[in-house]
C-alpha cells in the first residue's frame, strides 16, 4: 500500500511511525507498543488472530488493542495513492471508544435437538450429531431409503399442530394419531409384510389413505401389541433446545427464523455440513445485546383501542413485534429480535430506538470520519453503510480482486492472465468511506441527514441478498423522503441511494458510479451532536441544512409513505369539535383550548401517524405530508373553532353549537327523546338533573 505517514499524522494530530511489514517481522514492535499502556490500533485485520495470541503471551501488556481494515477498504485500489484522507478517517474512527454496554438477552441450551423430516434423512443427520447432542426424531415419512432397522434414536410420530419458541425454549405440539405406538414397536417388520395394501412404511406410520381396515397388521404384531386402531388421538407437547427441519416447507416462514432453528430440506451432505457444525456449537449459555429501547409514551401505535401506526410490526422480518391494543402499545419479544433495527428506522416518533450502538455513538463516528477526511484534504465524501457480515465480506473480496491491478501499477507483478483478472475491478474508490453496521436497516433518515450536514456528499447503503424485501421497501421510502427534502432545499444531485451487489464486479460498478458523481451539500459542516431522541436529531440536521440551503421555499411537499413531517386539514363543515383527536394524538401536535371551543395544531410535533384521522368519528381529518419552513411550523394555530352552546336554563356554555345541533338532529326522531326529553339535551349536566328531579316532583303533586 502506498502509505504517507506525514499526511496521516497531520490529519490525526500526532507523529506516526510506519511499520510496513507488521504482519510477522515487526511483532516485537507490536509487543513493545502494547506494553506502553496507550491504546494501540492495528491496521490489519487479516492477522488479528496472530496479534491477539501475541498479546496474550506478552508480559505487562496493558494496552487496549483495536483492529481496523485499511487495506481492502482503500489501500488495495486503483486510486490508493489518493486514499490518504480516507485512511486517516478510518484510523481516527477506530480510536473511538467502544459502544457503551447495554442489557443482554440470555439463551440456555442443554443440546436437546429435534429433527423433523423423512426418517432416513433424519437418521443420517442424527448419526453425525448424536455424540454431542441429545437427538429426538419426528418422522415425516420413511424417505427414499426408509429408516434403519436398529432403533438408535427416539422417534415421535403423528400430526404436528405447531412449533414455537427460540434457542433453548422450543415447544412442539402434535397429535399422536398413529395407530402404531413407536415406543412399543420393535421394528420386526411383521406388520409391513402382513399389510396387503402396503399402507405401512419403514417409518412405521399407517397411511390412512391406503388402509382398508383389514387389520392384518394387528394380528401380525402379536404379543408386542404396538398397533391399536381404537386408540384416541392424544394431544402431546414436548420442549427442545434446537430444531433441524428437513421438510420442504419450513415451520417458520418469516425471513429471519428464531435462533436455534435451522432449515435444510433437499441439501446434500456437503451443503448440510455448515449447519451441522453450527448445531454442535449451540450447547451452553449464550448472550446477545438487547438491540432496542421502547418508550411507550412516544408510541403512535394505538390510542383508545384505535390503531394508528403499524410501521414497526409490518417491517419486522422476525415477527418479534406484536400489537397489544389493551395496553395501547406494541410488544417486542427480545428472544426473537435479530437486531436488524428496521423498526427504529421506520418509527416516526422515536419510540423505538436502536441501542447497540446508540444513535449518539453512530453520530460521533460519522462526524469523526467526515471531519478527519476533510481535514486531510478529502473531497466529495461518500458514506457507504454496509453489514458486518455479507457486506464486509464483499468489500474485502473487492479489495483482494483489485490488489492485482494495484500491483501492476506499482510494478509488483508483470501483466499476465492473473493480472487480467484483477484488472477487471478498481477497488473501493478513495472518496468512499465504508461504515460497518450490525444490519443495513438499522439507520434511517435522522443519521443520513446528519451525515449530509456533517459534510458527506452522498450516503449509500450496500444491499446484498441478505436483506428482507420489507427492509428494502422501508429504506427506499425513507430515502425518498430525505431526498425530497434535500432537493426541495435546492441541494442538487442524488444524495441517498442503495448500491446493489452480490459479486465484486457488481459492487465495483456501483461504487465507481457513486464516486464519479458530484452532489451539492451545505458549504459549512455542522457541529451538532446526534441526540438520543430521533426527532431531536432530525430537527438539528434540518436546521443546519435549511440555514445553508440554496433555496428556502415556504413548504416542501413530501411522499405520503414514510413521511415523519406534515400537517393535517380539517373539514370545518363536518368537524363537531368533539376533540377526540386531541386525546388520540401521541405527539401533542393537536391541542384544545380550555377557554374556548377550539382545535389547535403545532405542525412541528406532528409525526403523520394517522391516529387523529382514524379516531375522528366524522372523518373530517386528512393528512398532508410536508415540511413547513416558515416560523408558523413551531407555533400553535387554530384549525377549527365554533361558538359555544349555552344551556337554555342557566345560560352556562357546556358544548359547541355544532356538536349540540348535530346531536339534536340525529336524535330528533328517536322515541326516547321527544318533548321534554329532547329539550333536556339543550341543558348542561347540572340543569338536566334539576329538570328531571322537578318533573318527578310535579308528577307526585299531581297524584296527590
Amino acid at each position: 500500500m502506498p502509505l504517507q505517514p506525514k499526511l496521516l499524522g497531520a490529519a490525526l494530530v500526532e507523529e506516526l511511525t510506519l511499520h510496513s511489514t507488521l504482519c510477522r517481522r515487526e511483532a516485537g514492535a507490536f509487543q513493545k507498543a502494547i506494553q506502553s499502556g496507550d491504546d494501540v490500533i492495528v491496521a490489519c485485520t487479516q492477522e488479528k488472530k496472530l496479534f491477539t495470541e501475541i498479546a496474550g503471551q506478552t508480559e505487562q501488556a496493558t494496552s487496549v488493542i483495536k483492529f481496523v481494515n485499511i487495506r481492502e477498504t482503500g489501500g488495495w485500489s486503483r486510486d490508493a495513492s489518493q486514499a490518504m484522507p480516507k485512511l486517516a478517517a478510518l484510523l481516527a474512527a477506530a480510536r473511538l471508544p467502544d459502544p457503551e454496554p447495554v442489557p443482554t438477552v440470555t439463551y440456555k441450551s442443554a443440546g436437546r435437538l429435534l429433527i423433523i423430516g423423512p426418517l432416513d434423512e433424519a437418521e443420517r443427520a442424527a448419526a453425525l450429531l448424536a455424540d454431542t447432542l441429545d437427538v429426538v426424531l419426528f418422522s415425516q415419512g420413511p424417505g427414499a431409503a426408509g429408516g434403519a432397522q436398529e432403533r438408535r434414536f427416539p422417534v415421535l410420530g403423528g400430526r404436528i399442530e405447531g412449533l414455537t419458541g427460540w434457542l433453548g425454549a422450543f415447544e412442539l405440539k402434535w397429535s399422536a394419531n398413529n395407530p402404531i405406538d413407536l415406543d412399543l414397536c420393535t421394528r420386526c417388520n411383521a406388520c409391513l409384510t402382513a399389510c396387503p395394501e402396503g399402507a405401512i412404511g419403514l417409518d412405521y406410520q399407517v397411511n390412512a389413505a391406503l388402509c382398508t381396515s383389514q387389520r392384518a397388521c394387528v394380528k401380525a404384531c402379536g404379543v408386542a401389541g404396538a398397533i391399536d386402531f381404537t386408540r384416541e388421538p392424544l394431544p402431546q407437547a414436548e420442549k427442545f433446545d434446537l430444531v433441524l427441519d428437513l421438510r420442504a416447507a419450513p415451520a417458520f416462514a418469516q425471513h429471519a427464523p428464531p435462533q436455534g432453528y435451522f432449515h435444510g430440506s433437499g441439501q446434500d451432505p456437503a451443503q448440510m455440513l455448515p449447519t451441522l457444525l453450527r448445531l454442535r456449537e449451540l450447547v451452553g449459555e449464550f448472550e446477545k445485546p438487547k438491540f432496542f429501547v421502547y418508550k411507550q409514551k412516544l408510541c403512535a401505535h394505538s390510542r383508545n383501542e384505535v390503531v394508528g401506526c403499524n410501521a414497526c410490526i409490518e417491517v419486522c422480518s422476525a415477527l418479534a413485534i406484536s400489537s397489544d391494543k389493551s395496553r395501547q402499545q406494541v410488544v417486542v419479544n427480545p428472544n426473537l429480535c435479530v437486531g436488524c433495527g428496521a423498526c427504529t428506522t421506520v418509527c416516526p416518533t422515536g419510540a423505538m430506538t436502536y441501542a447497540y450502538p446508540r444513535a449518539s455513538e453512530q453520530g460521533v463516528k460519522l462526524k469523526t470520519l467526515l471531519s478527519t477526511y476533510a481535514k486531510a484534504g478529502g473531497k466529495d465524501a461518500v458514506v457507504l453503510l454496509h453489514s458486518q457480515e455479507r457486506g464486509q465480506a464483499l468489500i474485502e473480496e473487492l479489495g483482494r480482486a483489485a490488489r492485482i491491478g494495484t500491483a501492476i501499477q506499482t510494478g509488483g507483478i508483470a501483466p499476465g492472465r492473473s493480472a487480467a483478472r484483477g484488472a477487471r475491478v478498481n477497488g473501493v474508490p478513495a472518496n468512499v468511506l465504508p461504515v460497518p453496521l450490525w444490519h443495513t436497516a438499522s439507520t434511517g433518515i435522522d443519521l443520513w441527514l446528519s451525515a449530509i450536514a456533517f459534510g458527506a456528499s452522498q450516503v449509500a447503503v450496500l444491499v446484498t441478498n441478505e436483506e428482507a424485501p420489507q427492509y428494502l421497501d422501508a429504506l427506499k421510502s425513507q430515502m425518498d423522503v430525505a431526498q425530497t427534502l434535500l432537493r426541495g432545499l435546492g441541494y442538487s444531485g442524488t444524495h441517498l441511494q442503495m448500491v446493489w451487489g452480490n459479486t465484486p464486479q457488481e459492487l465495483d460498478a456501483g461504487l465507481q458510479a457513486l464516486a464519479a458523481t458530484r452532489q451539492q451539500g451545505p458549504k459549512v459542516p455542522a457541529r451538532f451532536a446526534v441526540a438520543a431522541e430521533k426527532r431531536g436529531t432530525l430537527e438539528l440536521a434540518l436546521e443546519h441544512l435549511i440555514e445553508h440551503a440554496p433555496q428556502k421555499p415556504q413548504a416542501i411537499a413530501l411522499p405520503a409513505a414514510g413521511s415523519p413531517f406534515g400537517s393535517i386539514t380539517v373539514n370545518k363543515d363536518t368537524c363537531t369539535l368533539c376533540l377526540s383527536c386531541v386525546s388520540a394524538c401521541p405527539a401533542a401536535a393537536l391541542q384544545d383550548n380550555p377557554q374556548l371551543p377550539q382545535l389547535k395544531f403545532i405542525e412541528k410535533n406532528c409525526v403523520q401517524c394517522g391516529l387523529c384521522a382514524t379516531t375522528c368519528p366524522e372523518n373530517a381529518i386528512a393528512l398532508e405530508p410536508r415540511l413547513l419552513l416558515t416560523p408558523e411550523r413551531k407555533e400553535a394555530r387554530v384549525l377549527n373553532e365554533t361558538q359555544p352552546y349555552a344551556c337554555i336554563r342557566c345560560a352556562k356554555p357546556f358544548g359547541t353549537l355544532k356538536a349540540i345541533e348535530s346531536m339534536l338532529g340525529k336524535l330528533a326522531n328517536h322515541s326516547m327523546f321527544q318533548g321534554a326529553a329532547l329539550e333536556r339535551l339543550k341543558m348542561c349536566g347540572d340543569c338536566r338533573v334539576i329538570d328531571i328531579h322537578s318533573a318527578q316532583n310535579e308528577v307526585k303533586i299531581t297524584d296527590l
